[in-house]
C-alpha cells in the first residue's frame, strides 16, 4: 500500500490543470486513489462520501457522493488507470510471457450471483439475453451480468491484459486481445478454455505454444500453432495437460479478486461498468509487483 502512492503520483503525471479560475476539488492523484479505495471497501457512492467526511479531520479531503460517481466516467482517471497498469509490468520487467487466460461475471443485480447461474445455465450463461424491443411484452428483462476476461502472466501472477463487455465474454476476450496487441509484449505461450479452441483463436498467437483441450467437432487446419497444439495434445497428453491445468491460477485469482472485492459492480452506465471492472482488476497487481517469480513446471518449481 505504501509503494501504491508513488507509483499513482507517477501514473498521473501526464495531467497538469491549466484552465483559468479556480482548480477542481480534487487532484487526480486524489480522483485515482479514492476510485480504487472505494473498490476495495466495497461501497456504495453515499457510504463513501460518508466515510471520506470522517476521515476529512486526517486527510482534509470532504466531497460529496456525487463528485465520487462523476470519477467513473472521468476521461483523465480512465488515462491514470491505464498508465498504472503500465508502471507496474514495466516495474516487474514483464515483456516476455507465459499467459492463462479466463473469463467471469460481475452480477448487476443484488439478487442474481454469478458462479450460481453459471452452473445452472452452463455455456447460456456466458452471454447476456438481447435486449427487448420497443412494443414487447417482457419489457423487465434486463442485463443480469457484466463480463470480465484477464490474461494472467504465470511466471509474476500480474494481469497483462483485461477486458470488458456487456454482451458476452466472448466479447470481454476480443476487447482483451485489442489490449494485448496495442502492448509490446511477446506472448510465449498461452492456456484457453474450449470456448476458445479453434485454429482461429492460435492464430492470434503466432510464436507461442497454445495449450488447449480440442473440442469434439475440432478440424485439421493448416496453421502452424493450431497443427502443433493437436500434436503435443496427442503424442505428449501428460506433459500436454500439465501445461494447460496451470489455467487454475486464472480461476484462483478471480476467486481471490472476489473475496477481496465483492462480486458484484454497482454501476449502470457502460463506461462505469467498465471503470470498476478497470479496477477490479487493477487491484490484483500491486499485490503481486514485489512477489516471488513462481516460474514453471520446467523450472523445477511446484505449481
Amino acid at each position: 500500500m505504501r509503494d501504491l502512492g508513488p507509483l499513482i503520483h507517477e501514473a498521473c503525471a501526464f495531467y497538469r490543470y491549466r484552465d483559468p479560475g479556480p482548480g477542481p476539488i480534487l487532484t487526480l492523484d486524489q480522483k485515482v486513489t479514492l476510485l480504487l479505495l472505494k473498490v476495495l471497501f466495497e461501497q456504495s457512492n453515499r457510504r463513501m462520501a460518508g466515510m471520506l467526511v470522517t476521515f476529512s479531520l486526517l486527510a482534509g479531503v470532504d466531497v460529496s457522493y456525487k463528485t465520487v460517481e462523476r470519477l467513473y466516467s472521468d476521461p483523465t482517471v480512465e488515462v491514470a488507470l491505464t498508465n498504472l497498469h503500465t508502471l507496474m509490468l514495466r516495474r516487474r520487467g514483464v515483456h516476455r510471457v507465459e499467459l492463462t487466460g479466463d473469463g467471469t461475471g460481475f452480477a448487476l443485480s443484488i439478487t442474481e450471483h454469478y458462479a450460481t447461474t453459471a452452473v445452472k445455465e452452463k455455456e447460456n450463461a456466458k452471454e447476456n439475453p438481447p435486449p427487448p424491443r420497443e412494443g414487447d411484452s417482457d419489457g423487465k428483462k434486463v442485463r443480469r451480468f457484466v463480463y470480465s476476461f484477464r490474461l494472467l502472466d504465470l511466471r509474476t501472477w500480474l494481469y497483462v491484459a483485461y477486458g470488458t463487455s456487456c454482451r458476452s465474454e466472448r466479447g470481454a476476450y476480443e476487447a482483451t486481445l485489442r489490449w494485448l496487441e496495442s502492448q509490446a509484449i511477446e506472448v510465449r505461450s498461452i492456456r484457453l478454455d474450449r470456448l476458445y479452441s479453434h485454429a482461429s483463436d492460435a492464430e492470434r498467437f503466432r510464436g507461442a505454444a497454445f495449450y488447449i483441450l480440442p473440442r469434439k467437432d475440432s478440424k485439421i487446419h493448416v496453421q502452424h500453432e493450431w497443427l502443433e497444439a493437436l500434436r503435443s495434445f496427442v503424442e505428449e497428453p501428460v506433459a500436454h495437460l500439465e501445461e494447460y491445468y496451470r489455467r487454475e491460477h486464472s480461476e484462483a485469482g478471480f476467486s481471490a479478486d472476489k473475496r477481496m472485492l465483492g462480486w458484484r459492480i454497482a454501476q449502470r452506465r457502460n463506461d462505469g461498468i467498465e471503470t470498476a471492472d478497470r479496477c477490479h482488476s487493477t487491484w490484483d497487481n500491486p499485490f503481486n509487483l514485489f512477489g516471488p517469480d513462481r516460474g514453471s513446471p520446467a523450472d523445477g518449481l511446484s505449481r
